[in-house]
Parts: C-alpha cells; structure tokens; sequence
C-alpha cells in the first residue's frame, strides 16, 4: 500500500502552485515513466519535461526510479517519491504579538475573548468541530482547541483527549456551561417543540457539520428516538457555525436548527432549550506560556461579566481546571 507524504516545507508548496509541474507529480504518482512517455502525454518536449524533472528532484518530490537499457538505447524511469501528497502549511502574520490558532467548535464567548486580548494575541478562528478541533490540535494546526464532546457514558471531553493525546502532557480548562435547544423562527410558527418534529414534510432543517459536537448530539438523540436522518428536511445541509444556523433562520432560509441560546438571542429566534452542555479549552501543556495571556482572563471579574450577559452562558465554573 503506497504511504501518503504531508507537505509542510513552503518552497516544495511553491514549486507545486505551478500547474505544470504538478501535472507531471500527478503522472509520475500513478506509474514511473520516462521524460519521452511525459512528453507525449502533455504534448511538451523531452527537454521541457527534463526542466521540471529537475527542480522536483532537487525538491525531493521525484526520484530516478529504474533506468533500463535494449541494445543502444537506454531509457531512464523516474517516479514520485509518494503515493500521493498532503499540502500542509500555516502561513501566519508575523508582527509584536503572537499570531494563535483556535480550531474546534465555534463559540460565541471565544469571539469577545479574541477582541478583548487583541492589544496581546492575535487571536484566529477556524471552526471545524469538536472533533477535527482536537484532530487539527494533534497535527500541529492550531494551539488550542474547544471541544463539547459528551461521551457514551456521559462524561464531556475527557475520554476523547485520553484518545487523542495518550502521550502527550495536555490541560482542559473549562470556558462555560452553554444552553442548546431547537432554534426556530420568531414566534415559532412552524409550532416546533421537539426532535421529533424535525421530521415533519414542513420543516426545513440546517444541520452543523460533521464532528461537531453539537451534530453528534443530534445524531445520538435521532438513534435513540429511532428517527432516520433522511427523514429529515435539510439534514444533509450543514452550516460550520451557530450564528451561520441562525442566520439562515432569521432570513426564512431555514425553519428550524439545533444551536446555542445565545445564538438564537441574537438573531432574535425562539428557543426552545433541551441540554446544558460543558464547553471546554484544549491545549497541550508546552503551549501554556504563550496562552497565559487567554487563562488568565478566565480568572476574571471581568471575563464573567462579559460571559453573563451572554443568554444561555453559566459562568459558575468559568476557568476551572479539568484533570485529565
């Protein structure tokens, strides 16, 4: 089975922005073949070929696979030095302040904290879910992660960082306790009050994204009530964020999502609530220096203020540590 090679070194990225070069990486990953087969495959000259040949040697992307000789002539084979190639690379602003990834699952109280720590941290989102959050955590894609995973046997998010970072030194702050519930149009004209009336032919749904905590949840709930997933309108139309669901709502695109309060609060939507959740901060424990700025806030007065005027936020045990 031939190996999947990631890329992080920027000058083998640049050299494959060139759509010629990576034309010729993409045939040499399918077969070894010569500069002659190359060049009557994308009507170019040997010498063309040899070129590219060259710089994606010198790249370690390509390498001279066989040479073979019948009589006179004799034919060099040259191959990718993968399977098949991962593109992989950060490129972060370079000022006074730290540039910080956060990548998990979308939260409002994040995007206050990020405003209120700018003159510090560059604080940057990318919203991914619980899971591709502390999936992006473990690869090296970000510094910290949100995550509101609640396990089978109703534990929230350490089992998962027990699976994720068995050997790794990790810490787990909690940033709040979160109302989710139905989000629906104001006045709730569609009169939905359960899951079950998701499946109703005059509903239309926005779901969240795979490995999102808050699609997991709706996926455990629909199993347990024995309702299929396509019996739903709109569940295979997912949005990345609560504010992305409400919005949608809020504009008559949509009927119904699962989301937070709060969300619905500020999209002035109906709410139904059906679970509070514990949402808690991810980092590894090497990245505590440069995060200090971001712990220290959630010691604060002032964080919980700002959290409780948040609907559907508790703040009782903002900031406490999680063993792990």
């Amino acid at each position: 089975m031939d190996s999947i090679q990631t890329l992080s070194a920027f000058d083998q990225i640049k050299l494959l922005a060139d759509s010629r070069r990576m034309a010729i990486l993409r045939l040499l990953m399918a077969e070894p073949a010569t500069l002659t087969h190359l060049a009557r495959t994308l009507k170019r000259s040997p010498a063309w070929i040899r070129h590219h040949i060259l710089a994606l040697q010198a790249a370690n992307l390509v390498e001279l696979a066989e040479v073979r000789t019948t009589g006179t002539v004799t034919e060099k084979y040259y191959r990718a030095k993968s399977g098949a190639f991962l593109l992989q690379e950060l490129i972060l602003p370079k000022g006074k302040k730290p540039a910080v990834i956060f990548s998990g699952s979308h939260d409002l109280a994040m995007e206050s904290i990020a405003e209120h720590l700018a003159k510090n941290i560059l604080l940057l989102s990318l919203p991914v879910g619980s899971l591709d959050g502390l999936m992006n955590l473990r690869q090296g894609l970000c510094q910290i992660s949100g995550a509101h995973l609640l396990d089978e046997n109703g534990e929230y998010n350490t089992p998962y960082i027990h699976r994720f970072f068995p050997d790794r030194e990790m810490e787990m702050v909690t940033l709040a306790n979160r109302t989710q519930g139905l989000m629906v149009a104001s006045g709730n004209p569609k009169n939905i009050k359960r899951i079950p009336d998701l499946a109703r032919t005059n509903v239309r749904f926005i779901n969240r994204n795979l490995g999102s905590g808050t699609r997991l949840w709706l996926d455990h709930e629909l199993k347990r009530s024995g309702l299929a997933p396509d019996s739903i309108r709109g569940y295979g139309r997912v949005v990345k964020t609560h504010s992305e669901a409400a919005s949608l709502i809020e504009s008559g695109k949509a009927d119904a999502a699962l989301g937070l309060q709060a969300a619905a609060h500020q999209h002035r939507l109906d709410f139904i609530p059906l679970f509070e959740e514990r949402y808690d901060l991810v980092l590894p424990r090497e990245n505590e220096k440069t995060l200090t700025p971001l712990l220290d806030y959630l010691q604060t007065a002032a964080f919980r203020n700002e959290l409780n005027l948040l609907t559907g936020y508790n703040s009782t045990h903002s900031g406490e540590q999680i063993p792990i």
